[in-house]
């Protein structure tokens, strides 16, 4: 979890640094057989939805039971806060924002800046998220730009499934799978609950955080991109540890990982209303 970049020339010098993408290089010579539908479905996973912000990335979300004329929402990390990182058990909702986003179409040009009304939840407990919502719909902006919003899943992750890591901020892209899920994500004073765990190849930079993490099967957002262990430290900032049910520490260097969002929809009523008192909700509560 890398504090939120400030201006393209600090993003730059942080390049080696985490998260807080690029493209595979293609392997397969010209001869090899067609990929399998699983393959060709991460292959068509694009820009299109996801946003930009000052010093991180984000998406356009809608939730499953979301409609065309509800107020459209941002997904993006806690710590990408414009107040700043979040303390630990400090949980904000429902305050007026006017923070913008640069939406991106497929091939990652902006296409227009989005404003938000209301910062409608941010936290750095138990989860990493931050949930704005903006001053237009889902319809307006289909219609302006010809972009459609990212459908948050309802369902936990599964392991092994193949994902893209879809930065905004940098407009590249990670192509990893789900290598598992830590009971227990301690970083510095944070700890994150049930978080997915990259494969190697998402080596997720600064500027990456708030990505969506999307099933490259479905195309649905499954997790938002927040952290790396950079230096193969315990349990520092910069470099999370895992902690298992009986308090054993775990320390990936190089690993990625991932807040799950599936948690999310259960919190929202009819009109993308934030109720954290809905039956089913965990999100935590200020």
């Amino acid at each position: 979890m890398k504090k939120p970049l400030i201006g393209t020339l600090v993003a730059l010098l942080l390049a080696g640094a985490t998260a807080l993408a690029g493209a595979p290089t293609a392997t397969a010579a010209s001869t090899a057989p067609a990929p399998p539908k699983a393959e060709q479905a991460v292959a068509a996973v694009s820009f299109a939805g996801t946003v930009a912000l000052s010093n991180c990335s984000g998406s356009l979300v809608r939730l499953p039971n979301s409609t065309a004329n509800d107020p459209a929402l941002i997904l993006s990390n806690g710590h990408c806060l414009d107040g700043g990182m979040p303390g630990p058990g400090q949980v904000v909702v429902n305050q007026a924002s006017s923070r913008t986003f640069s939406l991106l179409n497929s091939a990652g040009t902006k296409v227009a800046t989005l404003r938000a009304s209301k910062m409608l939840y941010g936290t750095m407990t138990d989860t990493d998220v931050s949930i704005y919502q903006l001053n237009t719909t889902y319809a307006s902006i289909q219609s302006k730009y010809g972009i459609a919003p990212l459908t948050v899943a309802a369902t936990h992750p599964v392991q092994g499934t193949a994902i893209k890591v879809v930065s905004g901020y940098w407009k590249k892209i990670y192509s990893c799978s789900a290598d598992g899920f830590a009971y227990r994500l301690k970083e510095a004073d944070w700890t994150f609950k049930d978080s997915l765990r990259y494969t190697s190849t998402c080596n997720v930079i600064g500027g990456t955080s708030g990505s969506p993490v999307v099933d490259a099967n479905s195309g649905q957002v499954v997790a938002v991109n927040n952290t790396i262990n950079e230096s193969g430290q315990r349990c520092t900032l910069n470099n999370p540890c895992e902690v298992d049910q009986n308090g054993a520490v775990t320390v990936r260097p190089g690993i990625g990982y991932a807040q799950e969002t599936y948690i999310i929809p259960a919190c929202f009523a009819a009109g993308n209303r934030l109720d954290l008192t809905l039956p089913g909700c965990v999100l935590p509560r200020p």
